[in-house]
């Protein structure tokens, strides 16, 4: 098995890759409003069935410090997105976040987008990242259209951007936050389920998706 640090990293890599790989089928759609709606309040106190438990040690509690207070109690999800901000910018090194993720409800995105990975479309207005900029480029004539090569390039910062993340610390970082993603995830419709489980589920499907090794063809 995996270590905890590697899976939880090909989690942030791969949903990078996921959504862009998604983006170049969506060429000619205009890019919808970004209105985010939070679903219904679950009512408390149902208890999941739990096949993979979040646990933290006090080691990994230490390594959160910098990027969250420990003496502060987590703040209530409707009111996550600053603290959640702030954190991404600590991880991201202070780079510009906003030109790659929409940091508005970023924790029920997060948990949307991890849900809906293995399924054949991604919600497009729940989704953490922006879409990224250029023109989607094809090439050939007719039904040979290809993706071009150069597609791809447009894509090139965000996936260095997540693989220099130190997976570790996103990983205790995750931890530490994990009750604000389980909230997220009942609040989706899913008050006897535990987001952690969907969270492996997802990075075993990743894991064993066939790796695109030659063009692909575009239908009109």
């Amino acid at each position: 098995m995996k270590s905890w640090p590697f899976r939880f990293g090909f989690i942030v890599i791969g949903a990078i890759i996921a959504i862009a790989y998604w983006q170049f089928y969506l060429p000619g759609q205009e890019e919808p409003k970004q209105v985010f709606t939070p679903a219904p309040v679950i009512e408390p106190n149902v208890e999941p069935v739990i096949q993979h438990p979040v646990t933290t040690t006090p080691e990994e509690l230490e390594s959160t410090e910098p990027l969250i207070d420990l003496e502060k109690p987590l703040p209530e999800l409707k009111q996550s997105d600053l603290p959640m901000a702030e954190i991404l910018a600590k991880l991201f090194a202070d780079q510009k976040l906003d030109r790659f993720f929409i940091l508005e409800h970023f924790i029920e995105r997060f948990v949307v987008m991890v849900d809906n990975l293995p399924r054949p479309q991604l919600p497009s207005t729940h989704r953490p990242l922006k879409k990224t900029a250029g023109k989607f480029l094809a090439q050939g004539e007719r039904d040979q259209l290809t993706i071009a090569p150069t597609n791809y390039k447009r894509y090139t910062p965000l996936i260095k951007m997540g693989a220099a993340l130190d997976t570790t610390q996103v990983v205790a970082v995750y931890k530490r936050l994990y009750p604000l993603f389980q909230q997220a995830y009942q609040e989706l419709g899913y008050p006897k389920a535990y987001f952690n489980d969907r969270l492996v589920e997802v990075i075993d499907h990743l894991l064993v998706t066939p790796q695109i090794t030659g063009p692909v063809y575009l239908t009109q």
